[in-house]
């Protein structure tokens, strides 16, 4: 159980509850109070000092503190630790008045987090892997039993068995007579389940001897940007090892349109196969040599990826997936031999693809689909997977709707001028002082700051729009008494930390070329979730609940994103954040065989949008180009909180 501490902030009066361990700093972001900090809590700037009045932290000494005042309880929030419940002081030239950060405040939520449950999976009869072993010992031939390898092996696996319709490929043939004589005819047979109950059932694989009990899947997700990869033991269903790297297609194109240009150069296709099988085979060869187990007890692969990633792996022509009418060559495949495209495994190992809806609604969001358990759920269901391109699913058990908008760059740091994926000292959380508008920042890693995360780029959007130093446009308050709103080569922009406070030497500022690529990126997506909705006869109020997929979800302050009108204004408890769900329903595909027999019919009933012949799509996308939008009664609570804080600015 998670121990959890009370820190009380002071002269606010403001207590809030972390877990132990927790940073200082970012406890008082979470809290809304104000410290102020410009070096992303590598602990050099100086300006974070408060007071420890009650308990101890741990850390926080530094030679920015006297001795006198270490002796006094004062120390550097940035590197400081909770320990147990204190009472924390922050000095005047740290604060600002407490009655204004009170009118001011709003918590900070993330999603919560949920994962799949495997013991709900065996619970429900469901954890049935698309393989299994069955160790049988057979009765040797002799001058009277004449029966063939292959009869005697299918004979005695129908008789003690019960397993009906046995076929057998063409590898297992040639190897069945020299293993079955190895250990005096004792082998463990690997089958390979139908996907639907008419099917047939394959013995893929021959063993000598008992290796029952080593049975391995491995569950990959192939990202435009990263490829995931998950070692699975499918007798228990645990993780064994996972890893991660970049897609080895990036050198070709950050994202899908550049590669299928790519594709259509000439050998441009094979490249690009070539370098994302070495990607998977380098990702499939770690995990195996970390978990130590028998490549020859690996029986199958399951890969998810978008419609235009699955086309590229599996060496066929995505040149009219990004032409009108925008038709894949197919959305659905057959369990292919992993050898036949190229990955570096056993000849036995069977590939399960993910089938696809659309050109721009592939096989990872059908896997999201299917691993959150959305088409088993009655409640009306938002799924959204942000990124470079955000695939949108608006449905429930009895119905499912689709789309995707292509969102830019902006989100992983793309189109940004200081913009950069999240990596250590990216600055991913950030305050303002409303009274002398002065930065407080977080850096990943609590490093001095290179550079804006999306993250962060979220968070400092919306407490610029609501303290007022942006207007809905996106646009500086050029009146407000500050040095840090400039003017640089004809663009006004904000300066988040000076050259000194910095990795790179340079000032790091946001600017308003920066906020409108930003408002585009929210405003494609929004408007996406919008036009799905009416085209289903539906609007927000109906959804109830939000399902967040991907890396970047688990990072977003759900009030921020809300404000700047990236999110529909719903309660945060109403959202969850899944992860990479991509990854997750190829997991549960190599757990349970109801998967593979479900996506089948949920493709097939999935209607999908394309939103660019969507009429009221440029009209909802040009309303949603400002913060939040144009329309402030989609957004009630933030309209009262704006609403107050005019009020109070006025009196």
């Amino acid at each position: 159980m998670t121990t959890t501490h009370t820190i009380k902030f002071l002269p606010h009066n403001r207590e809030i509850k972390v877990n132990d361990g927790e940073n200082l700093i970012r406890a008082a972001m979470e809290a809304g109070v104000h410290i102020n900090a410009s070096c992303g809590g590598e602990g050099v700037c100086g300006k974070c000092r408060v007071l420890v009045e009650q308990g101890q932290v741990q850390g926080g000494v530094s030679e920015q503190i006297s001795t006198e005042d270490r002796e006094k309880g004062y120390r550097l929030a940035c590197r400081s630790t909770i320990t147990g419940d204190v009472v924390i002081r922050v000095p005047v030239e740290s604060a600002v008045d407490a009655s204004v950060l009170s009118q001011r405040y709003v918590p900070r939520r993330t999603a919560r987090i949920r994962q799949m449950d495997l013991n709900d999976l065996k619970e429900q009869g469901l954890f049935l892997p698309p393989v299994e072993k069955i160790y049988i010992e057979l009765p040797e031939p002799d001058n009277q039993d004449h029966l063939p390898d292959v009869t005697r092996l299918v004979s005695h696996l129908k008789l003690h068995h019960d397993e009906h319709r046995l076929t057998v490929s063409l590898p297992v043939i040639r190897k069945l007579p020299d293993v079955l004589r190895k250990d005096g005819f004792r082998v463990t047979a690997t089958l390979a389940r139908p996907v639907m109950d008419s099917g047939k059932t394959e013995i893929v694989n021959v063993q000598p001897g008992d290796t029952s009990d080593r049975i391995y899947g491995i569950a990959m997700d192939i990202g435009t940007t990263t490829v995931y990869g998950q070692l699975i033991d499918l007798k228990s269903g645990d993780v064994l090892s996972e890893h991660g790297d970049f897609n080895g297609q990036i050198s070709y194109g950050e994202d899908v349109i550049s590669r299928i240009v790519f594709a259509e150069k000439e050998g441009g296709l094979d490249r690009l196969h070539k370098v994302v099988a070495e990607t998977i085979n380098g990702i499939v060869n770690r995990i195996v040599r970390r978990a130590r187990v028998d490549p020859d007890d690996i029986a199958a692969i399951t890969l998810a990826g978008n419609t235009t990633m699955t086309q590229l792996l599996l060496k066929v022509n995505p040149r009219y997936i990004r032409r009108s009418p925008y038709v894949p060559a197919s959305t659905l495949y057959p369990p292919i031999r992993a050898v036949d495209i190229g990955l570096d495994l056993r000849d036995h190992v069977t590939a399960l693809v993910y089938p696809a809806v659309s050109s721009y609604v592939g096989g990872d969001i059908v896997a999201g689909v299917m691993g959150a358990g959305l088409y088993l759920d009655d409640r009306l269901t938002l799924f959204m997977d942000i990124g470079t391109n955000a695939e949108i699913v608006i449905g429930n058990r009895d119905w499912l709707a689709c789309a995707a908008c292509s969102a830019g760059p902006a989100f992983e740091g793309g189109g940004i001028k200081f913009g950069m994926r999240a990596a250590k000292g990216a600055i991913e959380d950030f305050s303002l002082d409303p009274a002398t508008w002065e930065p407080m920042l977080m850096t990943i890693g609590n490093q001095r700051p290179k550079g804006i995360c999306g993250s962060g780029l979220i968070i400092m959007t919306a407490v610029m729009f609501e303290l007022g130093l942006i207007n809905n446009l996106g646009k500086f308050n050029r009146d407000l008494p500050t040095g840090r709103i400039r003017e640089d080569n004809g663009v006004w922009e904000y300066v988040l930390a000076w050259a000194d406070e910095t990795q790179i030497d340079r000032d790091i500022a946001l600017t308003e070329i920066d906020i409108e690529n930003l408002i585009r990126a929210k405003g494609a997506i929004f408007s996406g979730c919008i036009t799905l909705l009416t085209e289903v006869g539906m609007g927000m109020a109906d959804i109830d609940r939000i399902i967040l997929a991907g890396g970047f979800g688990s990072y977003v302050d759900l009030e921020k994103a809300m404000t700047i009108g990236l999110l529909p204004e719903i309660d945060p408890e109403k959202v969850t954040f899944i992860g990479n769900s991509s990854l997750m329903g190829a997991k549960m595909s190599s757990l349970t065989n109801r998967i593979r027999k479900d996506v089948v019919e949920v493709t097939r009933s999935m209607t999908n949008f394309e939103l660019s012949e969507t009429m009221s799509y440029m009209d909802n996308y040009v309303a949603a180009l400002f913060l939040p939008h144009t329309d402030m009664d989609q957004f009630p609570r933030l309209k009262e909180r704006m609403a107050q804080r005019h009020g109070k600015a006025k009196g």
